[in-house]
């Protein structure tokens, strides 16, 4: 199967940036995309960014211009970039791939364990 672990959480003062890391492992085979989702306590996990296999990418409102994120093919890893970081961005961060893996090509949609952002004074 396939393995996602994320990093780069952690306590930032308002205004401040993080670096979000995901790395996908196992025996893949291709990626279609790579998303990052958040949810903050009591609310649905929400759609942040996803960058796509031919690189195409999109934002959801809340991080336009905010929000950047990137993916090295090569280590099967999806970046975001977090600059200008407000209260109200305080939630769990998830990534989210969906490609195919193994000698037969199969289709795995997989989610990493989850970071904690928390933007507070």
């Amino acid at each position: 199967q396939v393995q996602l672990v994320e990093s780069g959480g952690g306590l930032v003062q308002p205004g401040g940036s993080l670096r979000l890391s995901c790395a996908a492992s196992g025996s893949i085979r291709s990626i279609a995309f790579m998303r990052w989702y958040r949810q903050a306590p009591g609310k649905q996990r929400d759609l942040v960014a996803a960058v796509r296999v031919g690189g195409s990418i999109n934002y959801a409102d809340p991080g336009k211009g905010r929000f950047t994120i990137s993916r090295d093919n090569t280590k099967n890893t999806v970046y975001l970039q977090m600059n200008s970081l407000k209260p109200e961005d305080t939630a769990v961060y998830y990534c989210n791939v969906k490609g195919s893996y193994g000698s037969s090509w199969s289709v795995f949609r997989s989610w990493g364990q989850g970071t904690q952002v928390t933007v507070s004074s």
